[in-house]
């Protein structure tokens, strides 16, 4: 055997071995297929045929559980090998004796696993050891009878093998033997704990067990690496309970002293295990307690300042826990004399970017386009587009909205949406009693786009607290405390919300998907539905409204709700008690929200948390969304440019972004591509959210060790990958086949979204992203604000567009995907809604409120079969480029023909539309120029109609005797036709026509 051979066979995930050397010995190809033989196999080494032979493989395996696991010997043929006994399988090692019938090196692949299930989300199984040995080769190899078994000749380990670097068990996953661990353990005696410093490049993969490189090493010792000035340096610290339990982990740092009385003050360092800066921008503090036997690593943080003098610097960082002595861990920090660059965070695997979890980046109440500061006349603020007038309870005594019913511009005279004053009610024996102070309440400014106030009041019994806000967006956010003085019985407390009949239109929400109003409706609280509150309104004036509880989480959405589901709110609720009606009743719309019968003690508080929304909360922009055409996959610039597209969605799973949510390991190849396509005149938007996040982030084991914090805690599973490199705790996510890209849940709430943020400001400056692509995003409108506030900070003119499969389905708790995501709409630019949406079977008004956006300020595309063209051409939308049942080309061209760019959109839903067709069914949107009108016709009748148009001509200013009425040819839409303005036109069922009236 060639000597270069043996040292590369011995080394850990051996794929840098030469070909050459492979070719000599190997049985089968250097990369298996995985989904048959599993990821990681020995290379062993028979030197002579054999009825048995007898290896023993130092294994060192993670899995608890080896025994269990089947395995499967391939020959130097390829052929598997069948007579194998299992002589003794534990954790430390494998011995297994097997026929072999040729010299040559023999694979055993030791975690077999068999894949079923929805490729995108896989059910990886490992089979049990099945007895496939002959019994007369057992008795004729005696490779199965006690003891006689280490008479057999013995095969050479050669080495461990993985299918790839990235599955490969790095040092951290081979763990320590029981005698190792006791020897560990004496070399300690009595320390309830032991301390393993360990630097980045070595992340602690393994919290039930410890690994090989520590039992060798040794427990304690001091910490000690490198870094340049500026450069922002994280470590570790391993905790090993390994006799019990510990309880509230604490941590200090001492100053770090360098040459000639340099130092790096202790304010530089952190430990990201015991708290930080949340996602809202508040300071948090993590009790930390560690069960026996359980290993916990302590990520660390030390920010080099850029002034630092080079050389070595020496300090102490203590760990302790209640009831316990603390132990002192040495750091030996050498700084480099030169600078780092943007802290070193250009390179993930330095995870310099830890430091992004407790970043504030765009964390203020400044101003997001287009919104204006809110203003403040005594008790009436006003924001962009509708005015806010409070009563003394603070709650709203008026809702004005501005916006005109075409959405493109704001009316003369305001639209009042109540027909009375909002009120909080408390009903008990006595009576009726509405919430009240002695005046109404000071308004304070945080900021130019958020203001505040709080009322002392009363409501009946009740002592009340109300804690408010709004924000330049149209979002109301009430906290409201309601304290008993004395023990009482109550009937009632609820809120009433009377709408103005002429405006509740429509209303979508509470287990009713997009439609008219109801005039009566009941509903109760169910944990089973993802439903607080609804949406009801007209086109441009509406009142999205939420139930919440003071301890409020967003539940886990996309296929996930019930493994997070709603925190039911215990006063709204009141144990099944508590609901909400709506009653049209005369000249209003009454809506309560009650939460019945109780009794509360003296001193007993309950919190009536609410927000609510505003709409529409800005206009829409026909002009830029017609100018902006869509084409969402990676391909070729000048091919994707020929066919009428500018703006590019580059999806995960493609080779500049090839991993789910974790765009920055192919930065020169994007960056390649964006600057292509802007030279180009198009800009290029990527898949980026936080639902999920791929397990190729550097990031992952120490984000395993916050617990909960930011990975979703579940029942493991999910791709292989997951299985053999996560303790188990987890929800698995999207799996990509192609490319092996496994993700797992992310928590809707955490730091990650402050990583998130700074990630996306570091994409912008670095690679010139013109926005993001979103799909099914977890985070709220917190982090929704910032990352708008960074990419308008960074790129000209960013775009953002949200993408939602209908999860109004039981298993995402028949939640309306408009209401899951209204919080976001003020900051995004496209709906792009989406798989299981009904294009076909559904109403106009489902259409309006469900889909197209434009109730909200938005306009979208079409996705599930490629939409209905002419349905979708009533307001503003077709499918995208290149996905299929569906091709807007021609479209497109029809468009430019026409200059819809510089129409007025004028959609059917307004009152004095020029342009009406004299029925429900059958509805005509315009597209006005000067001279000329584009008139989009879709029919939801169930048969073929006649019709005649109404046409305002003076409103057209288009002279009736000399006009024109044609439909231009367009393939697959509609063939060439010419009417007269009066004529009788034919409309199919579930299609229509685009008409050009000149």
């Amino acid at each position: 055997m060639d000597k270069q051979f043996v040292p590369c066979m011995l080394a850990l995930a051996t794929l840098s071995c030469a070909t050459s050397l492979w070719a000599q010995t190997e049985p089968v190809p250097l990369r298996w297929n995985a989904d048959r033989l599993g990821n990681h196999r020995y290379s062993v080494q028979v030197d002579a045929p054999a009825t048995a032979v007898r290896v023993v493989l130092p294994w060192r395996r993670r899995d608890v559980h080896p025994e269990q696991v089947a395995a499967i010997v391939i020959g130097p043929d390829g052929q598997v090998v069948n007579n194998v006994v299992r002589v003794h399988i534990d954790q430390a090692d494998g011995e297994l004796a097997f026929e072999a019938k040729q010299t040559g090196v023999y694979a055993i692949y030791y975690q077999p696993y068999v894949t079923g299930g929805h490729p995108n989300y896989p059910t990886v199984t490992y089979p049990t050891p099945a007895n496939t040995a002959d019994a007369q080769w057992l008795r004729r190899s005696g490779a199965a009878d006690p003891g006689r078994e280490r008479t057999l000749p013995e095969a050479h380990v050669l080495g461990y093998q993985a299918v790839d670097d990235f599955d490969a068990y790095t040092d951290m996953e081979r763990t320590a033997t029981p005698q190792e661990r006791q020897a560990l353990l004496a070399a300690h005696p009595g320390a309830p704990w032991l301390l393993f410093p360990e630097t980045r490049e070595h992340p602690v993969r393994m919290f039930q067990q410890i690994p090989e490189r520590w039992a060798q090493r040794g427990a304690g010792g001091t910490f000690a690496d490198s870094a340049l000035r500026g450069e922002y340096l994280s470590f570790q610290v391993g905790i090993w309970t390994a006799r019990a339990a510990i309880h509230h982990v604490q941590v200090s740092f001492a100053d770090l002293h360098g040459p000639g009385g340099a130092t790096i003050p202790s304010s530089a360092m952190t430990c990201f295990n015991l708290g930080g800066i949340d996602y809202a921008g508040q300071p948090f503090t993590t009790h930390v307690d560690i069960a026996q036997d359980r290993v916990q690593p302590l990520w660390m943080g030390v920010d080099i300042p850029t002034t630092a003098k080079p050389g070595v610097y020496h300090g102490v960082v203590t760990i302790g826990a209640d009831g316990i002595p603390a132990q002192q861990v040495p750091l030996t920090i050498t700084v480099g004399a030169a600078q780092a660059v943007a802290h070193g965070d250009d390179d993930p695997f330095k995870l310099t970017r830890l430091r992004w979890l407790n970043s504030t980046l765009a964390q203020d109440d400044s101003l997001v386009k287009p919104f204006t500061a809110i203003t403040v006349h005594g008790a009436t603020l006003g924001l962009l587009g509708r005015d806010l007038t409070l009563a003394s309870s603070g709650l709203p005594r008026q809702i004005d909205s501005r916006f005109d019913e075409r959405m493109t511009g704001f009316a003369n005279k305001p639209m009042p949406l109540l027909a009375a004053p909002m009120q909080l009610l408390v009903q008990d024996g006595s009576g009726t009693h509405a919430l009240h102070a002695p005046e109404t309440p000071s308004v304070h400014s945080d900021g130019p786009a958020k203001v505040h106030w709080q009322v002392d009041g009363r409501a009946g019994p009740l002592h009340a607290a109300v804690d408010a806000s709004l924000e330049a967006d149209g979002t109301l956010t009430y906290s409201i405390a309601l304290t008993a003085t004395q023990p009482t019985s109550l009937d009632d407390i609820r809120l009433e919300i009377p709408l103005r009949d002429s405006v509740a239109q429509y209303e979508l929400g509470l287990g009713r998907t997009g439609d008219h109003a109801p005039a009566d409706f009941n509903w109760r609280w169910n944990v089973e539905n993802n439903q607080d509150g609804a949406w009801i309104g007209a086109v441009n004036g509406g009142l999205e409204f939420h139930l919440r509880d003071e301890h409020y989480r967003r539940p886990l959405n996309t296929n996930f709700y019930h493994q997070q589901p709603l925190v039911m709110p215990s006063s709204w609720d009141n144990d099944g008690h508590g609901g909400v009606t709506f009653k049209r009743d005369d000249a209003r719309y009454l809506v309560q929200a009650f939460s019945g019968p109780r009794r509360m003690q003296a001193g007993q508080t309950l919190h009536y948390d609410m927000v609510m929304r505003v709409t529409p909360f800005k206009t829409i922009k026909p002009a830029e969304h017609f100018a902006e055409r869509y084409f969402h996959a990676y391909g070729d610039l000048d091919a994707i440019k020929a066919q009428g597209a500018n703006v590019v969605n580059i999806h995960h799973a493609t080779p500049i972004n090839p991993w789910i949510n974790y765009p920055f390991l192919e930065p020169a190849k994007m960056r390649a591509y964006v600057d292509a396509a802007h030279q180009r005149g198009m800009q290029v938007k990527i898949y980026d959210t936080i639902r999920e996040l791929s397990d190729r982030a550097p990031e992952l084991p120490m984000l395993e060790s916050l617990g909960h914090e930011i990975i979703s805690g579940g029942k493991g599973g999910g791709f292989s990958w997951l299985q053999e490199h996560l303790d188990g705790d987890y929800i698995a996510a999207w799996h990509v086949p192609e490319n092996r890209d496994a993700a797992v849940i992310d928590a809707g709430q955490s730091r990650w979204h402050n990583y998130y943020v700074e990630g996306l400001d570091w994409l912008a400056r670095n690679i010139g992203i013109d926005g993001l692509y979103l799909d099914d995003v977890a985070y709220d409108r917190t982090t929704m604000k910032r990352v708008r506030k960074v990419l308008q900070a960074r790129r000209p003119h960013p775009l953002i567009d949200l993408h939602s499969a209908n999860q109004f389905n039981p298993r995402d708790g028949y939640i309306n995907s408009t209401l899951l995501y209204m919080e976001l709409f003020p900051y995004i630019d496209h709906l792009w809604f989406g798989e299981e949406f009904d294009y076909q079977h559904t109403s106009p008004a489902y259409w309006l409120t469900e889909i197209s956006g434009i109730p909200y300020g938005l306009m979208g595309e079409m996705l599930q079969g490629g939409g209905n063209p002419w349905r979708g051409m009533v307001f503003g939308m077709t499918n995208r480029l290149p996905w299929t049942g569906g091709d807007p080309r021609e479209l497109w061209k029809q468009w430019d023909a026409f200059g819809i760019e510089q129409a007025d959109m004028i959609g059917w839903w307004v009152h004095d539309t020029p342009v009406k067709t004299g029925r429900d069914d059958v509805l005509a949107t315009s597209y006005v120029r000067h001279g000329k009108t584009l008139i989009a016709l879709a029919s939801w009748a169930p048969a073929k109609t006649q019709l005649r148009l109404h046409i305002d001509w003076n409103a057209l200013g288009i002279q009736p005797r000399a006009a024109t009425l044609r439909a231009p040819a367009i393939a697959g839409f509609q063939p060439a036709a010419v009417f007269k303005p009066d004529d009788a036109i034919p409309v199919e069922p579930g299609k229509g026509w685009l008409l050009i009236l000149q």
